[in-house]
């Protein structure tokens, strides 16, 4: 699919820090799940030791810029930057303004839920869509939708667009419908499943063989079953271990 867009003049834009006191967007996400989706991408690439120092992981975290004088903020709700500028120590980020504190985002994500979120939005007008702001001022090379499921038991619907000549074109999944991320060296698909107790359809990560990026939960499980296989491998040996010295024969003595 490609959005061909009505091109305006070229906008002024600039990118300024905003100051402490400026009054910050709180919109209520609309349901439950949206958190908990951007979580648990998060939590897998955290484990795997994937997120770094200079990194910025976050979800409903604003990214700003500054059009013909207005300033502009909007909420991903996920979004990946990869190379940002060090902060004071102490000092807690409350929003961030892509190429005055470090580089632009390289993914972000809107999870479409029952209410309009203007994902599709490409309003060229103050205060700007979602996907003309994406595209257009900020430029972000990667943007993702994600409607989780019109009902438990449908599967997900991802869409995986890419920032080329002329905007935004979306790609096609590959024989797993998942898609490469090479900024990351993973894979980005849907799965279904249960965390937190619910049953859901969740984004998750593959490596580069295909193996599932596991959550913390799944590696309790693993290890969990891994010590129950330690043991009952421990008391069949003890149990051989008897009956060999029942025949007779020492077990230390056998090669």
């Amino acid at each position: 699919m490609t959005y061909t867009q009505i091109r305006r003049p070229l906008l002024n834009i600039t990118w300024d820090v905003l100051p402490d006191d400026f009054i910050l967007p709180d919109d209520p996400v609309d349901n439950n799940l949206q958190p908990l989706l951007a979580a648990a991408l998060r939590e897998s690439l955290e484990l795997a030791g994937l997120i770094l120092e200079a990194h910025i992981v976050a979800t409903n975290f604003g990214i700003c810029a500054t059009v013909e004088g207005e300033t502009i903020v909007k909420a991903p709700d996920w979004v990946w930057i990869r190379e940002t500028l060090p902060i004071p120590k102490g000092k807690i980020r409350r929003s961030y303004s892509p190429h005055a504190e470090g580089a632009g985002p390289t993914i972000v994500m809107e999870f479409i839920s029952h209410t309009n979120g203007g994902e599709y939005d490409l309003s060229p007008h103050y205060p700007y869509g979602k996907w003309h702001f994406y595209e257009q001022i900020l430029q972000v090379p990667i943007y993702v939708i994600f409607l989780p499921a019109t009902a438990p038991e449908k599967s997900g619907v991802l869409e995986l667009y890419r920032l080329e000549t002329g905007g935004y074109q979306q790609q096609m999944a590959d024989a797993n419908n998942r898609y490469w991320l090479e900024e990351l060296g993973l894979y980005l698909g849907v799965w279904q499943g249960e965390k937190v107790e619910m049953t859901a359809n969740w984004l998750r990560w593959w490596d580069s063989s295909g193996n599932l990026l596991p959550w913390g939960i799944e590696l309790v499980e693993q290890a969990a079953q891994m010590t129950a296989e330690i043991e009952q491998e421990r008391k069949v040996t003890q149990l051989l271990t008897a009956k060999l010295r029942e025949l007779g024969i020492d077990p230390t003595q056998l090669s």
